[in-house]
């Protein structure tokens, strides 16, 4: 009787622990979502009433609307660029062996693990070095090296669970290594690949760390804008914009979810 009741209260513990852990991070995201409505000229929880002005006003400002134009550019050369670069090195990290693989593999996942502070400030100056600093391509290399990483693991998932014997038995039946791949293992790892695509997505649209060195006046993303917009003045755009993020986050999450499942890209 003990033992049931001394489970019966861990229980209890556990689940009244998780709560107010979900309580704890999911309130600041209710109190930024309802505050993106109010009406009034600064941030206030509870609104006082509903308005959409924040909203229209981000789509109204040219300077907003310069920024998402830029974060949207860099998230349709990026996303492609890294799902290709990330399924071809998934694809032969599972399939091949040569000397240095291990290596190769950690260099790849490397940005996961070094700060990315410490990344900013490398490519800052190699790109000043180079005269890139500020333009757009050195945007998009930046983001592709932290991007790349997530894609290679997600791919890597839908390789590893790929049966090499279905491969095996295409090239049997007369089918080449490039037909086999395009026909029979392409196919296969596009759960993978569709996954790799939204993190990649949400990495670059999300980045600040490196796009804070990288970036210039005139090449601005969302969040550097954001970042520089909180610094001068603070009104409810900010919260319109981070709702627009909570949006574009929980939609690339239920992408994931459907196509290859949250718990096997962890």
């Amino acid at each position: 009787m003990r033992r049931k009741s001394s489970g019966k209260w861990i229980d209890v513990f556990v689940w009244t622990t998780g709560i107010f852990v979900y309580l704890f991070l999911a309130l600041p995201v209710f109190v930024i979502v309802l505050s993106a409505f109010s009406p009034s000229e600064y941030p206030k929880f509870p609104p006082s009433g509903f308005s959409l002005r924040w909203f229209a006003g981000v789509f109204s400002s040219g300077e907003w609307m310069d920024s998402i134009g830029v974060s949207c550019l860099l998230l349709m050369i990026v996303t492609p660029l890294t799902v290709i670069l990330g399924t071809a090195a998934s694809y032969a990290l599972a399939r091949l062996q040569f000397p240095g693989k291990d290596a190769i593999q950690s260099f790849i996942l490397s940005p996961l693990m070094i700060p990315q502070i410490v990344l900013g400030v490398a490519l800052l100056y190699l790109f000043t070095m180079m005269g890139m600093n500020g333009s757009v391509a050195g945007l998009v290399i930046g983001h592709m090296l932290i991007s790349l990483p997530y894609v290679v693991r997600t791919v890597g998932v839908s390789v590893s669970n790929l049966d090499p014997k279905l491969e095996q038995a295409s090239m049997n039946l007369g089918a080449g290594p490039v037909q086999t791949f395009l026909n029979v293992s392409l196919p296969l790892m596009k759960p993978g690949m569709i996954a790799g695509a939204v993190f990649s997505a949400v990495t670059s649209f999300g980045e600040i760390s490196i796009s804070l060195f990288v970036s210039s006046p005139t090449v601005t993303p969302v969040p550097i804008r954001t970042f520089s917009y909180i610094e001068q003045t603070f009104d409810p755009s900010v919260n319109a914009i981070s709702v627009i993020f909570i949006v574009i986050s929980v939609i690339a999450l239920m992408i994931i979810e459907r196509t290859i499942g949250l718990s096997k890209t962890m």
